[in-house]
């Protein structure tokens, strides 16, 4: 089969996911196609290339539900929860992305479309859609971050300063239980929380300007 760059990325996708990566190279690339290595510069110039490009037909493969006629708050939990769940879907290739390539999101890939367009059925001017949505992402994307590389969940399990051991039980019960790493709260509910306080800040905002305008300021 003639190599293409889709299949190139289809892959490349595929090692990624298997092994991260730092491990995906050009050899081991064309070893999963059946192909020379030299032949795949004739489709992509180098490794980075190759990143790029998977990582834009992942973005490409984004859909989610548009619920045109439900609120705007809702039509963004279900978009950021189809956000993560792509990213928990392919945790290498978003982790890299997040890290490494601060354009993955693209004007006309359908995740930066489908926000905006709802940013802006939230009442947000114009002129500041555009800022408010990359917020949004930055603090998503940020959330995501966390939950793929583990940090979200070890400090969830941090206690507050000051909080008592042994307020809870007696001292034998917690140095049995000293080895047990704590579970935290969930991450369902804490990406959850994350969006309610997002969509709460900018219901917020936009009331504060709904009363700025009527009160003539």
């Amino acid at each position: 089969m003639p190599l293409t760059e889709a299949g190139i990325y289809a892959a490349a996708l595929r090692l990624i996911d298997e092994d991260g990566v730092e491990a995906l190279t050009m050899r081991k690339l064309a070893t999963a196609l059946d192909a020379n290595p030299m032949s795949l510069y004739h489709h992509v110039p180098n490794k980075e290339a190759v990143l790029r490009g998977v990582t834009r037909m992942v973005g490409a493969q984004f859909r989610t539900v548009t619920l045109e006629d439900a609120p705007w708050q809702e039509r963004i939990r279900l978009l950021a929860m189809d956000f993560r769940t792509l990213a928990h879907r392919h945790p290498e290739l978003m982790a890299y992305s997040f890290s490494h390539q601060p354009d993955f999101i693209q004007p006309d890939d359908p995740f930066w479309t489908a926000l905006t367009a709802i940013v802006a059925a939230a009442g947000v001017p114009r002129s500041e859609v555009s800022e408010i949505a990359a917020l949004m992402v930055a603090v998503v994307i940020g959330v995501l971050t966390a939950e793929l590389n583990g940090s979200l969940h070890q400090w969830s399990t941090l206690k507050p300063p000051g909080s008592d051991d042994g307020e809870d039980g007696d001292g034998d019960a917690d140095r049995d239980s000293a080895d047990v790493v704590p579970e935290g709260p969930d991450q369902d509910h804490m990406f959850r929380l994350v969006m309610d306080t997002l969509i709460t800040g900018l219901e917020s905002r936009l009331t504060g300007d709904r009363d700025s305008r009527d009160a003539g300021l």
